[in-house]
């Protein structure tokens, strides 16, 4: 067997739309591809030998043991991977469930999708399930060696992969309540929300939380004088820099015992507590100086240990923390009884697990001499031993929830000691006998203020209830489900896609709103460009949805996108889908058309259930997708008598509607008319019929967005098919004697659109400079031959710099096949090269004649033409008389 290729899904896709990680991977099975599992020697006992666990996978059968029933049986070997990279991502602690395998047009290829987690992690499980099944078809076997380091590098990737428990326990609060998250590439900073009204957080510091507080907060000393200064309980200590200065601290704090911890620390670092001895000072005095140059010494208060945690000015959680320790059996020595308690799988390194492996340092051996043990002590059975005076979990320590024990005055001194603090999230360290008293009765005190505390004892505490503290993070940041995205309108379409997106995004400005939007051409935010190239990927919208300026969101989305990576969103609020045509297939594994509308389908289904997908009702297979979504629908159409869109107003539907020269809104009983196609200028005064539906999805598309009929009107008279606003979509420039056109159609169907526009050029010669992409089938090139025969008095047939991979001449070879069969006696010639074929069109074209280009590099077919002198890009304007032929400009009135 043998991989193909690897691809990573991100977003709502061609497999799936609920299940947005998803990993596809193009396998071609070789000398496998005519081979069921049952004929293949000992491979099904093999594959039970290496994942006995693959029993519990139901497949087809609907039971369980299913999946090994049909490999009995006999099964293709990419049905078998996908169920093994599934299976090995399950046995490492990963809970994945779905699953696809398909043939593709190419015998014996495959394309096996599989579920993920973590993307690196999906990507090795389906490399090690290929080398798996590969093994047993070889050997008979699968080395349990070999697998075993599969499962350790995946949980190694998971590992490493984990946001944390504290912010994961943010991130699945936001899924719950359906704020859309994403990963920004610094700090570990996690976005919530789209656009203007995205919030961030890292760990669990918000972007509302206050630097001077967190600075506080972080000096523990400054921090006691201001608290001790309002009358707050806090240890009384002192700090030193220097050795010699510790004797006179003790006796400032009141003699032994005492607490020597770095002024600078955290999670427990460098603290030594209930220290008795001047040696005991001095080693500690050390240890805190690892961590930091100046060294508190406090007095050390009896009690237990407790984190009050306050989000948003208020007592969210409590949590008594008890320090590392192991309890005796009566027959395990204290070593053997910690290497028992580690096995708990809820302890591992660091902080990302629930627990913390116990790990022994100087401090854990000091304080077991205290306790009269050793390692090879023997507690009694039931008898605790603590490992550490610290009561922290980064240290092997559990939680208790105590929130319901804490005392009235006590949450109201946390919350009034935050307050002076500053901080919106904080953990307070509490030490008292009793938290169900007032600390003032129990000589309880305030011990430090926490900035970005850890949630983990109170979202999975070791006793007691779990509390949801992320949902107190969420209400203070969308307080009164405060919107946490913004409206997000997506388009997608076979063609017009640029030209419609562009319109909608110019509709939508005339709210006064900052619009963000991508095309073909580049990513823009307002009126600026934010970076070139063709932008209509996930990776060109999570810029729009990352940046903060931007109020509405208007994404051009093409295929290519859509299956490199699935949609960079979860949802949006309006989807336009504006038709289907044959076009890029045989790229991808979309051979048909049906194929193609079923990706791009994948628009309409994304959109929010409140929201609309705006659909071409005089598209078959677009309309059919209203089938296929849970949103409003809302059709457009250039027929006024349309059967589909008669019943759908009649059912209180909304639509688009191209009538009696108006493009209209009908909904119900009324009928809005928003202008005369003539005065809008994008249409050409009203001959291009494609561009019409443009404006007629664009229109629709901003009307369901509660954009008014005004607003809408004004965004139509003021967009134009220029070389500024819609570059190489219907670019006309005057050159005084001729014209010339120039649009970026490259399939049948936009030759369609422009042909029905050149049609009616019938004064002067039509002379097509025509090519097409190379990485179209053969069929496609004789198409477009035909369709250019069938539109131009004279064609030139060129070939793009870029062959993507197809012989060079054959693309113009094949275009001139399709010439001849429509029109044997058509004039045409061959200029393989773009720039002279263009050069020689406008040189040899007559008077009142129109060059149409429709060229690889727009950028380079306009400054061509513009080299050419004084050259006037001609543009509609709205009528201003009662006749319509008037309300052109002259040159082009004349022509049409």
């Amino acid at each position: 067997m043998r991989i193909l290729k690897i691809q990573t899904l991100r977003g709502p896709n061609y497999w799936s739309i609920r299940r947005h990680k998803l990993i596809v991977m193009r396998l071609d099975l070789e000398n496998l591809a005519e081979t069921p599992s049952n004929e293949i020697p000992g491979f099904y006992e093999g594959l039970v030998e290496a994942l006995p666990s693959l029993e519990g996978h139901y497949c087809s059968p609907g039971c369980r043991g299913g999946f090994l029933l049909r490999v009995r049986e006999g099964t293709m070997m990419g049905h078998i991977v996908e169920h093994v990279a599934l299976e090995l991502q399950e046995l490492s602690g990963m809970q994945v469930g779905f699953g696809r395998t398909r043939e593709t047009a190419t015998p014996g290829v495959y394309q096996v999708v599989i579920e993920y987690l973590n993307e690196e992690a999906g990507r090795y499980a389906s490399r090690a399930a290929v080398r798996l099944c590969q093994s047993i078809v070889d050997r008979g076997r699968y080395p349990k060696a070999e697998l075993d380091q599969d499962l350790q590098d995946l949980k190694e990737l998971w590992r490493d992969a984990s946001l944390g428990p504290s912010t994961e326990a943010i991130v699945k609060e936001a899924e719950k309540r359906g704020i859309p998250w994403m990963s920004l590439p610094a700090r570990f900073l996690i976005q919530l929300g789209y656009g203007a009204n995205q919030k961030r957080m890292q760990a669990t510091m918000t972007d509302n939380t206050s630097i001077l507080g967190v600075e506080l907060a972080g000096d523990k000393e400054a921090t006691k004088r201001i608290l001790a200064a309002s009358g707050v309980p806090v240890p009384r200590g002192t700090v030193i820099n220097f050795l010699d200065d510790l004797e006179e601290a003790i006796e400032h704090v009141g003699g032994f015992p005492i607490v020597i911890k770095p002024l600078d620390g955290n999670h427990g670092r460098g603290i030594t507590i209930d220290i008795r001895t001047r040696e005991e000072a001095e080693a500690a005095y050390d240890a805190a100086r690892q961590v930091s140059r100046s060294i508190i010494v406090e007095r050390y208060y009896v009690g237990r240990d407790h984190r009050v945690l306050v989000v948003n000015g208020k007592v969210v959680a409590v949590a008594e923390r008890v320090p590392a320790h192991v309890v005796g059996n009566g027959r395990s020595t204290v070593a053997e009884l910690i290497d028992e308690t580690n096995q708990d799988p809820n302890r591992g390194e660091g902080h990302d697990n629930v627990l913390t492996k116990i790990e022994l340092d100087r401090t854990s051996y000091q304080l077991l001499e205290r306790q009269g043990y050793t390692l090879n002590s023997v507690p009694n059975k039931g008898e605790m031993c603590y490992l550490r005076a610290t009561a922290n979990l980064s240290t092997g320590g559990i939680a208790v929830d105590r929130t319901d024990e804490i005392h009235p005055e006590t949450v109201w001194l946390a919350q009034r000691v935050v307050k002076i603090i500053g901080l919106d999230i904080a953990g307070l360290d509490v030490v008292t006998t009793d938290i169900s008293r007032p600390l003032r009765e129990v000589d309880g005190v305030i011990v430090e203020v926490n900035a970005a505390p850890g949630f983990r004892m109170h979202v999975a505490p070791s006793v007691g209830i779990p509390r949801n503290v992320a949902g107190a993070v969420m209400d203070m940041l969308f307080p009164n489900d405060q919107a946490s995205s913004i409206p997000i309108l997506t388009v997608t379409g076979t063609n017009g896609k640029t030209t419609t997106t562009r319109l909608l995004a110019h509709i939508c400005k005339q709210t006064g709103k900052v619009v963000g939007y991508t095309t073909t051409d580049g990513t823009y935010i307002g009126d600026y460009l934010v970076e070139t190239g063709d932008n209509t990927g996930p990776q060109s919208a999570h810029l729009i949805l990352q940046d903060a300026t931007v109020e509405v969101a208007v994404l051009e989305t093409a295929r290519g996108g859509l299956l490199r990576s699935g949609l960079g969103f979860e949802a949006a609020n309006v989807g336009v889908v504006l038709n289907v045509a044959a076009d890029h297939l045989g790229i991808g594994d979309i051979d048909t058309i049906d194929q193609l509308a079923n990706l791009k389908s994948v628009v309409a289904e994304s959109v929010y259930p409140d929201g609309y997908a705006v659909l071409n009702a005089d598209d078959v297979r677009v309309a059919a997708m209203a089938e296929k979504t849970k949103a409003n629908i809302a059709y457009f159409t250039m027929n006024p008598d349309s059967d589909l869109v008669r019943k759908h107003i009649q059912k209180g539907g909304v639509a688009a509607v191209y009538e009696n020269g108006y493009l209209s809104i009908v909904k119900g009983d009324w009928t809005h008319r928003i202008e005369r196609a003539e005065n809008i200028p994008l249409t050409m005064g009203g001959r291009a019929p494609f561009m019409i539906a443009n404006a007629l999805a664009a229109s629709l598309a901003a009307f369901v967005q509660n954009v008014t009929i005004e607003q809408i009107r004004a965004g139509l008279k003021t967009f134009r098919a220029s070389e500024s606003q819609t570059p190489g979509r219907m670019n006309l420039f005057n050159l005084g004697n001729h014209h010339a056109l120039v649009d970026y159609a490259h399939n049948a169907a936009s030759y369609e659109a422009v042909g029905s526009f050149v049609r009616n050029w019938n004064t002067g010669q039509r002379i097509g400079v025509v090519g097409g992409p190379g990485d179209r089938r053969d069929e496609d090139f004789v198409t477009l031959g035909k369709l250019s025969a069938d539109i131009f008095d004279y064609i030139i047939v060129k070939e793009d710099d870029d062959t993507r991979g197809r012989p060079r001449g054959s693309a113009a070879s094949l275009i001139t096949q399709g010439i001849i069969q429509v029109k044997p006696n058509c004039r045409y010639e061959v200029v393989m090269d773009e720039t002279q074929a263009i050069n020689k069109a406008l040189d040899m074209a007559p008077d009142n004649s129109l060059v149409v280009i429709l060229p690889e590099s727009v950028s380079r077919a306009i400054k061509l033409i513009k080299l050419r002198g004084l050259v006037k890009e001609e543009l509609h304007q709205p009528s201003t008389t009662t006749n319509p032929v008037d309300s052109q400009i002259s040159v082009l009135n004349k022509l049409l």
